[in-house]
């Protein structure tokens, strides 16, 4: 373990943070290899074979997100309006990215910019090593929850074709905002580890700028938290919970969305669990209904 967390840390400052998820998913394999180093090389060809079509899955998720932008305008100014309708009372009649940049931004780096670049990264990995560890503890869990995160990917990624929104960076360029900074990787800078967001740059330039709508950064938070809290101690559960707001002020502080965006993703959580949860009850009750008849071999006359 000790030789992956050298390499790991050697590539992370090289190359940059491990935010694609081929990319992710290869340090991830790595990662259980070196932990079960004495499991048979089986095993771990095994995660290997059960892991690629969901990498294969995220690959496409993300290049697909990027034909959502079909040159048509965005929408921006309802988010706006609706941000400024909901805070506006509070923050002066500014959107909340507006307000907290004026408050907290500044051109020195501070611990909250580091923080947020820290939890900002998060988003590439929780959700992925949480699955890993499902996958090495409990197969079946490991089935449940897939099912529930792809769903929730599905419908995102559906929303982003029908409805393309711009995030508050994209307004403030575009003349509809006052000025606002996209500074969700500037945290790092504070170590001197200007290389360490490499790979995250390159995606945000590469990236769709209309999917801001809703924000899988903080669905995926709440999703994961959801997922395992009912299996977690309740005195726990407050720092579990406190993820996904740190990731909701990260990504309001940084520029990339809109609290309605938030909210949105968040709802679009719950009905992933509530669908998802009655398509495997309707499943089951049909398997019940329907037992599968084994082949009994027939009994010897004689």
């Amino acid at each position: 373990m000790t030789v992956w967390a050298v390499a790991f840390v050697g590539a992370w400052l090289g190359i940059g943070l491990p935010t694609d998820p081929a990319y992710a998913f290869v340090w991830i394999w790595l990662a259980t290899i070196a932990w079960n180093s004495e499991r048979p090389w089986r095993s771990h060809l095994r995660f290997a074979r059960d892991w690629v079509p969901v990498v294969l899955l995220f690959v496409v998720y993300n290049l697909s997100r990027g034909f959502a932008d079909n040159g048509a305008t965005p929408h921006a100014m309802e988010l706006i309006v609706a941000d400024r309708f909901m805070f506006g009372w509070a923050t002066g009649g500014e959107v909340p990215t507006v307000w907290l940049q004026q408050h907290l931004y500044r051109p020195q780096v501070h611990w909250w910019d580091v923080a947020a670049s820290w939890v900002y990264f998060s988003h590439f990995v929780v959700a992925l090593t949480a699955a890993a560890v499902l996958w090495l503890r409990d197969r079946h869990r490991w089935a449940a929850y897939m099912r529930r995160w792809g769903f929730l990917c599905a419908a995102g990624l559906v929303t982003y074709f029908i409805y393309p929104a711009a995030p508050p960076w994209w307004a403030a360029q575009n003349g509809l905002l006052t000025e606002v900074a996209r500074i969700s990787t500037r945290g790092w800078k504070a170590f001197g580890m200007h290389g360490a967001g490499n790979v995250l740059n390159a995606g945000q330039i590469a990236s769709n700028p209309v999917a801001a709508m809703p924000s899988l950064h903080t669905a995926w938070a709440l999703f994961v938290v959801l997922f395992f809290l009912t299996a977690t101690r309740r005195r726990w559960w407050p720092l579990l919970l406190a993820y996904p707001l740190a990731m909701t002020f990260t990504l309001v502080y940084s520029g990339e969305h809109y609290v309605i965006d938030v909210l949105v993703g968040w709802a679009y959580v719950g009905l992933t669990f509530l669908v998802v949860g009655l398509a495997e009850r309707g499943w089951a009750a049909w398997r019940a209904r329907h037992p599968s008849t084994k082949t009994q071999r027939p009994t010897d006359p004689t």
